[in-house]
């Protein structure tokens, strides 16, 4: 037969406080005013005990839903990095006894879905993917207090927000490039530029050639949209173009698997007619062909930072507008190598 679970009326008893007590610390209430030796004393009868909170107990303890969500676009969607983005804020929330509402959106519904979850709180806080320019959604996140954790850099004050420094990875990928001898370096973005990391990687394209003494072509430069067809159609453009590149940065590897599609249809050889570099470090990156350079960003761990950081903020632990900076790195692989000849037209 199954043993009874014990109750907060049990777990107080035995550590000598009142439920209230027991209710304040097992349920990690901000402001409670409870001194260390009593929370260490509760926290220790709870676990001798088995004792589990009720999640509905802990939600009105709390006055909170116990649930935070996740936003975005439904055009990224099926991203690969994205995907462990989401595995990593489950594995943050679930270690905290939080729920994670997923919500997906379409660009037209994009302000009322979003508002209307967290203006109904639906949810405690929000984690969103994908800042832009002049966001007004954002702003009006901010504008409202809402708890918010931005994957990306953001442009207003009080949301907290996770990155890399996309610029400073994009000009290193460049720079590898450069340094094995090329000079014609087209351009594929990971989204349209009204996205910050979109812009923030061409400036760094720009930037790595600049102190090189190479003088950057807008020419060679093509927006991608999220996708491995954007990076096709991208790359089918540049190579219709008058003069070939020898080597292309394509700033997501969904979207340079597309560019490789397109050269591999052309007739053109990787990396001995044209080198190919991408940026994320997909799990699928090491097995394209051949496998492809790229700058690894640990989307895991940037999903468990973004959940930590915001779960934080909830219980009063790091201020708004905290922001932190992830480490990315530069991955080469056989996808990219010194420009043997001049490129040809298949």
């Amino acid at each position: 037969m199954k043993s009874r679970s014990p109750t907060s009326f049990e777990v107080a008893r035995r550590a000598r406080v009142s439920r209230t007590t027991v209710s304040l610390v097992l349920n990690r209430v901000p402001g409670a005013s409870i001194s260390e030796p009593t929370r260490a004393r509760v926290l220790k009868v709870a676990r001798e005990m088995g004792y589990v909170p009720h999640a509905v107990g802990k939600a009105l303890a709390s006055r909170r839903t116990m649930s935070i969500g996740v936003a975005y676009s439904a055009d990224q969607a099926s991203r690969p990095f994205l995907q462990l983005v989401i595995e990593g804020l489950s594995q943050a929330t679930r270690k905290r006894d939080q729920r994670l509402l997923v919500e997906s959106f379409d660009e037209g519904d994009r302000a009322r879905t979003i508002l209307e979850l967290t203006r109904a709180r639906h949810i405690d806080g929000l984690v969103m993917w994908g800042p832009r320019h002049g966001d007004p959604v954002i702003a009006a996140l901010a504008r409202d207090g809402f708890p918010l954790v931005m994957i990306g850099s953001v442009e207003v004050e009080g949301p907290c927000s996770i990155d890399i420094d996309n610029r400073a990875a994009a000009k290193s990928i460049v720079t590898h490039l450069l340094e094995l001898g090329h000079r014609r370096i087209a351009c594929i973005t990971n989204a349209p530029t009204s996205y910050l990391s979109a812009s923030d990687r061409v400036a760094g394209w720009r930037e790595a050639l600049g102190e090189r003494g190479v003088k950057p072509d807008p020419g060679l430069v093509r927006e991608g949209d999220f996708t491995a067809e954007s990076g096709r159609e991208a790359m089918e453009s540049i190579l219709d173009g008058r003069r070939l590149p020898t080597a292309v940065f394509a700033a997501s590897d969904t979207v340079a698997f597309g560019a490789m599609k397109a050269l591999h249809e052309r007739g053109l050889r990787i990396p001995e007619d044209v080198s190919v570099a991408g940026f994320d470090d997909i799990p699928l990156a090491a097995f394209a062909t051949p496998p492809l350079t790229t700058v690894r960003i640990p989307g895991i761990e940037e999903g468990i930072r973004a959940g930590e950081i915001l779960m934080d903020l909830l219980d009063g632990r790091v201020r708004p507008g905290y922001s932190e900076t992830i480490e990315a790195r530069l991955v080469v692989r056989a996808s990219t190598a010194r420009p043997a000849r001049r490129a040809k037209h298949g």
